[in-house]
């Protein structure tokens, strides 16, 4: 394949779906160049050249694709693979209701002088990870009630300011768990067949809310590595079968 047709995969560390995404190439045997945005302004240009605004992109030429939905990057690459049974709607709040106790119960355990430190090799405060853990499942709840686009901006909104203390994002995250019960209760599609469009493109109500059950999941086993690195035990460990049928990546964290 000539230079300019190889795949290429724009990724920074600590984001759930450019790990996710490498991970599934690699284990199709997809060639591709990695390119690490995060801190790299030549990655950056390049990821700006196409008209991109987020990782993980995919990439072939000048033409690419956003990889938050795997089958998306199957179409563009035209590969012939079968994907994952989804769950049901259903099981996928009962997840995100697993998901959201546990970050909840996790969050009160980061000592607090670690909450503006970054982790890892990701330079973004411990604070903004746990914040970005509800306010994925929030911002999906926002978009389900005003029918807007649910873009990146919306994902990534920052913690307002009174969220100060591992109290006030333990408490945000139990108002957001309750909002997303809240939610399915009184929504009346219950196979979220429904369309919405987001910013990787126009998808079922099923698949978005797929997205915002495993997305902050595999936050949440981020945060359980961030205390055990810090020598605290996470308090009531979300187990294999707990996330079992969410499409996680492998690992927790992208070295």
């Amino acid at each position: 394949m000539e230079t300019a047709e190889r795949v290429r995969v724009f990724w920074q560390p600590g984001c759930t779906s450019c790990l996710r995404t490498k991970e599934f190439l690699t284990r199709h045997g997809v060639d591709y160049e990695s390119i690490n945005v995060h801190g790299n302004e030549a990655g950056m240009q390049a990821l700006r050249k196409l008209g991109a605004r987020s990782v993980p992109i995919v990439a072939r030429g000048g033409e690419f694709v956003y990889a938050q939905s795997i089958a998306d990057v199957v179409r563009f690459l035209e590969l012939d693979i079968r994907l994952h049974d989804k769950l049901s709607p259903q099981q996928l709040v009962d997840k995100l209701d697993l998901v959201l106790a546990a970050a909840t119960r996790y969050v009160r355990q980061i000592p607090p002088d670690r909450l503006d430190k970054p982790f890892r090799n990701r330079n973004r405060p411990i604070r903004l990870l746990a914040h970005h853990v509800f306010r994925i499942p929030e911002g999906f709840l926002e978009s389900m009630r005003d029918g807007r686009e649910l873009t990146y901006e919306r994902i990534m909104q920052p913690p307002e300011d009174a969220l100060r203390t591992t109290e006030d994002l333990a408490r945000y995250g139990a108002r957001v768990r309750a909002a997303v019960q809240q939610w399915w209760r009184g929504y009346p599609d219950k196979r979220c067949a429904e369309l919405m469009d987001t910013y990787f493109g126009r998808h079922s109500v099923h698949e978005v809310l797929e997205r915002s059950a495993w997305h902050p999941a595999q936050h949440t086993r981020q945060l359980m590595l961030l205390l055990e690195e810090l020598g605290i035990e996470p308090d009531g460990r979300l187990s294999a079968e707990d996330l079992a049928g969410l499409p996680l990546p492998e690992k927790a964290w992208d070295d």
